[in-house]
């Protein structure tokens, strides 16, 4: 069992108290957006196994088998396939998708070949993977998360009474779904810079009377007006415009695949998804939006959003699994209410304590604690290891083989 020093991504949208709060730490006053736990080269955790600090992405590359096990080196070779995070949403981040797993290896060929540098601001692909994801709500979380049938995205548009809107909701209400995504997505995103700025600006302005109201769209318009506060002129608060808004209650969870247009707003998680950085931006944000290529990958169609529970693992009492469509990743959560429960080692697996004292202990008798936003990295030798530590409430990651 490795105790895990893991790295704080201090993106600009990041909450400046969530994680300082999970963590027992006083807040720096600057935003921390992502806790990460795992091997992925942009930020690995570290171990200490007796000789000092090293990357946990090292101490796989230098015996794959011993620590991933046979199973999941021949699934997905030599790396952890899997990246665990803490999220803590201050302020609303970018619409975007990610690629599915030909996608992804076609353009990250592609940017290889044409010699795009990994850092250039306008490189779409860091990597050669999918990055399918699950969100597990730790507080209340707002998101937004696939396209809302269009004839409901019309009618909320024309709530909004913008006589510029009204093109779209006429493509909405009468052309075929994916068709009538596909064009109002892509001339929102296309629209010239002052015209779509001038535009964001009367549709925040909008939102926020249509919040005040008592209409059938006022509570998604607050979360909307919110996201359109966070990135003032920025056209792509018409594209959220076209997404469902999904709450999620602490314990709930939402699964995220290939295509499927998806932003956070605000709120604490735990987020795990493929050992993939790979993103393609639809708007609010900063950063590089390439639409040729976002129209190429989105999944144009209207899609009802589902809030998952987790279910009763058979044979581990206290372990609830919280079902994905992925063998990358497994998500589940252990609680300890009496006495301790068992973990068998057959996979590589990262456990992050949430809540409570968890003490780990393996076969040997060796124990590791943990405090909430501790966490530990557990090798794939095929030994049990207990958790105990009564309220303690663990999120276990690793492979579903």
């Amino acid at each position: 069992m490795d105790r895990l020093v893991n790295t704080v991504r201090p993106y600009a949208w990041g909450s400046t108290t969530a994680i300082p709060e999970l963590l027992g730490q006083e807040p720096t006053g600057e935003p921390q957006a992502e806790l990460w736990m795992g091997a992925h080269p942009g930020a690995p955790s570290r171990v200490d196994r007796g000789d000092g600090e090293c990357s946990l992405a090292e101490v796989i590359a230098a015996d794959p088998k011993a620590e991933l096990g046979t199973a999941t080196l021949e699934r997905f070779g030599p790396t952890l396939p899997f990246l665990l995070k803490v999220l803590a949403a201050g302020h609303a981040l970018s619409v975007q998708v990610h690629p599915t797993l030909e996608q992804a290896q076609a353009g990250f060929a592609d940017e290889e070949a044409r010699g795009v540098p990994l850092d250039a601001p306008h490189r779409n692909y860091k990597d050669a993977n999918h990055k399918p994801e699950m969100i597990c709500a730790l507080s209340d979380f707002d998101g937004l998360c696939g396209f809302r049938a269009p004839a409901a995205s019309a009618d909320l548009l024309d709530s909004l009474g913008i006589p510029a809107l009204e093109r779209w909701t006429a493509t909405l209400r009468t052309a075929p779904e994916a068709e009538a995504l596909r064009t109002v997505l892509a001339e929102v995103l296309g629209t010239d810079r002052d015209r779509g700025t001038a535009m964001a600006a009367e549709v925040a302005e909008a939102l926020e009377k249509a919040a005040l109201g008592d209409g059938p769209y006022a509570a998604d318009c607050a979360a909307y007006a919110a996201a359109a506060r966070d990135f003032p002129g920025d056209p792509g608060i018409i594209a959220a415009l076209l997404l469902n808004r999904v709450r999620l209650r602490p314990g709930q969870a939402m699964y995220l695949g290939a295509g499927v247009p998806h932003a956070y707003l605000s709120g604490l998680g735990v987020e795990l998804m493929a050992n993939s950085d790979n993103v393609l931006r639809c708007g609010l944000t900063p950063k590089h939006v390439d639409v040729p290529e976002l129209l190429r990958v989105v999944d144009f169609r209207a899609t009802e959003p589902a809030v998952l529970s987790p279910s009763p693992v058979p044979g581990t009492p206290g372990e609830e699994l919280y079902p994905a469509p992925v063998t990358e990743f497994r998500l589940s959560r252990c609680t300890v209410r009496d006495g301790s429960l068992t973990l068998d080692g057959r996979t590589p697996q990262i456990l992050l304590c949430a809540a409570g004292e968890a003490v780990l202990t393996d076969a040997a008798g060796s124990t590791l604690t943990l405090a909430p936003g501790r966490s530990a990295y557990l090798p794939a030798d095929g030994t049990d290891v207990r958790v105990g530590g009564i309220g303690a409430v663990v999120f276990r990651a690793t492979v579903a083989l």
